[in-house]
């Protein structure tokens, strides 16, 4: 069973955009007014929202979340939390999930520009005004703001409970290389997404392009079984365009169930949206044709045609099954 599946009423940003309030890839609550029921870093938890009945803590019920005490004054609760990558941020989820009597009636957010974690009161700017909240839902919200992201500051009016945090952005590019001077051209933390995919069923194809290794089998792409002819897929964006030098696939804890055969094709792709681009990727030059894949193991693919500069990729799966992570690693241009 996969550790995240995708929300069929989530907007289509949230999937095409990195978390940047992600615990995974190293954001962090840093401090909060008060976090007396469920500890802050919790909301940053980018797995759903859980519920236990009949679980208890020192405190009180166990909440899957961040949850303030009752405030029996004036004021209300905010949280500061430092991104796991400055960027632009393009949208935002504020999760109620399982918080029914004990839901925040509003919420607002601040962003910040910094260097580290030192900051003034004067260096925060408003990112969303206060906005209502119900319990036990999702709330979406879209951010046209252009300027550079660090922290982010949630508001809570007066206090109560959050599930998540999700910030969806276009992080910084981090054009440091590597020892042998390349670039992980796919990282989500660059910027890398994932277009579209013709299956997730038991695991997200985004999941692909996050940092490290998958910690267990649900912590990766994996489609269902295919019954009639063909071959999975996915297409993403590469961070910046660039020439691909060296494919790295990984089929971490994929044993029974690890794609046979991987293929690559990529494009120098201009204009189009994510729909245009899947039908123009089944006619893009081959990257690296069919190589076998073995079970939970490192794939290194470096012997590659000489494309040029790409700035899109489809990612094969002959026929299905699945992947932990991918390495598309080249110099961008």
């Amino acid at each position: 069973m996969a550790l995240f599946t995708a929300d069929p009423d989530a907007p289509a940003w949230t999937c095409r955009h990195v978390n940047l309030a992600d615990a995974r890839l190293g954001a962090q609550a840093l401090h909060a007014s008060d976090d007396f029921f469920a500890d802050r870093q919790r909301m940053l938890n980018p797995a759903p929202a859980q519920f236990i009945a009949g679980k208890y803590d020192e405190h009180g019920k166990w909440m899957d979340g961040w949850e303030s005490r009752r405030r029996r004054g004036p004021g209300h609760d905010w949280c500061v939390v430092r991104l796991a990558r400055p960027g632009r941020i393009v949208g935002v989820d504020l999760d109620t999930s399982h918080f029914t009597g004990n839901f925040p009636p509003a919420a607002a957010l601040e962003g910040c520009d910094a260097r580290g974690d030192d900051i003034s009161e004067d260096g925060w700017f408003p990112l969303l005004p206060a906005v209502n909240l119900g319990g036990n839902r999702h709330h979406w919200f879209v951010l046209e703001d252009a300027r550079r992201v660090s922290h982010v500051r949630v508001h809570l009016y007066p206090d109560g409970g959050l599930a998540r945090l999700r910030i969806y952005g276009i992080p910084e590019f981090d054009a440091t290389p590597d020892a042998d001077g390349r670039v992980d051209l796919a990282s989500a933390l660059n910027g890398g997404m994932v277009l579209a995919a013709n299956n997730e069923h038991f695991g997200l194809a985004s999941t692909l392009l996050l940092p490290g290794r998958g910690v267990d089998m649900g912590d990766g792409w994996e489609t269902r079984r295919r019954r009639e002819p063909g071959n999975d897929w996915c297409v993403l964006a590469l961070a910046r365009p660039g020439t691909i030098e060296e494919i790295e696939v990984d089929t971490a804890h994929f044993k029974g169930n690890y794609p046979d055969r991987c293929s690559f094709q990529a494009a120098l792709a201009a204009g189009g949206t994510p729909e245009s681009l899947v039908t123009q990727s089944m006619f893009w030059p081959l990257l690296l044709g069919e190589q076998r894949l073995q079970a939970d193991h490192v794939h290194r693919f470096q012997a590659l045609p000489a494309l040029g500069v790409v700035s899109h990729v489809r990612f094969n799966l002959h026929p299905d099954g699945g992947v932990s992570r991918l390495r598309l690693r080249g110099r961008p241009v």
